[in-house]
């Protein structure tokens, strides 16, 4: 049997298909065994992929943005969340609450994971009409120290995970005024990738993973979250079910766990964002940041099988 070494910058929800994957058998089933970490700190990934401690990356598409066109050569190759699982959380329920009310307030984005919450939300920002330059964003501390902070009366809004969204709201601390998957369309959140001088030695391997890992998603399409609950419960065993269950519901009626294929115009968009913000010199063409040849092979692999 192959073996698949993952280096991953969190142990997150959004991150279930592959966890469900392993758990139903479906890179056994292809002769794989997967073996994932998660790194802390994430940007201990980078070292796993240099080393060889580490096949592949699951985190951020922003992190082989930035690198593009330098020395360090990563090649992605698909995705595990289609949507920005994300919510921004206030503290009361303000009926038709939009981007525009945050002009003159101070939004915590917890940053110690990457810059992806505060430059997606910028961006949404600044879609909406709404110059984030009117808003002051306080950044680059954990999402816990936030969330404390937050809670004992600092900013007037925080942008969070789903899972800690929901949990603040079970609590009674914060209230989701907007759902990044209702309000922000698609888009490459979470992806996996590669050194680009490693992608022939582990293309067999990266077919058999992408196709169980679509599998997977189609599974979960029919799967209950009743039926899922002993995965979850699992995987965050300090976190009460009846959080997890509607946390996991509600990225479940969303287009997260769509399809492991990357949406080119929603990777633009998210390049044209990033740019926006100063974290790319340039918007890496597509076809540069992607490899769509795993994909098109397990596809192919997939509808023969």
């Amino acid at each position: 049997m192959a073996e698949l070494t993952i280096s991953a910058t969190a142990h997150g929800l959004n991150y279930l298909p592959q966890y469900y994957a392993d758990h139903l058998g479906l890179f056994a089933d292809r002769d794989l065994k997967v073996v994932a970490t998660a790194k802390d700190p994430w940007t201990g990934v980078l070292d796993d992929l240099d080393s060889g401690a580490a096949d592949i990356v699951l985190g951020g598409l922003w992190v082989p943005s930035m690198y593009w066109g330098t020395p360090r050569e990563i090649t992605v190759f698909a995705q595990v969340n289609h949507q920005f699982p994300k919510a921004l959380v206030t503290r009361d329920n303000s009926p038709g609450f939009g981007w525009a009310d945050l002009s003159g307030s101070t939004v915590l984005a917890p940053g110690i994971g990457g810059s992806a919450p505060y430059a997606f939300t910028a961006g949404l920002i600044r879609e909406a009409g709404v110059d984030p330059a009117g808003i002051t964003f306080l950044r680059d501390l954990s999402t816990p120290m936030f969330v404390e902070l937050f809670e004992a009366g600092l900013g007037d809004a925080i942008v969070l995970d789903s899972t800690t969204a929901q949990i603040m709201q079970d609590k009674g601390t914060g209230v989701t005024a907007i759902d990044y998957t209702e309000a922000g369309g698609i888009g490459p959140n979470s992806v996996y990738y590669c050194r680009t001088d490693r992608v022939e030695e582990l293309f067999d391997r990266l077919v058999h993973f992408t196709t169980a890992l679509s599998e997977a998603m189609r599974r979960l399409r029919t799967t209950t979250v009743t039926e899922l609950e002993p995965l979850l419960a699992a995987h965050w065993p300090s976190i009460s079910r009846t959080t997890l269950v509607r946390a996991c519901e509600r990225i479940k009626r969303s287009r997260t766990w769509e399809t492991t294929r990357i949406d080119a115009a929603a990777s633009d968009r998210w390049m044209r964002i990033l740019q926006q913000e100063g974290m790319v010199r340039s918007t890496p063409p597509f076809d540069e940041l992607v490899d769509t040849r795993i994909l098109d092979s397990a596809e192919l692999t997939d509808t023969v099988r």
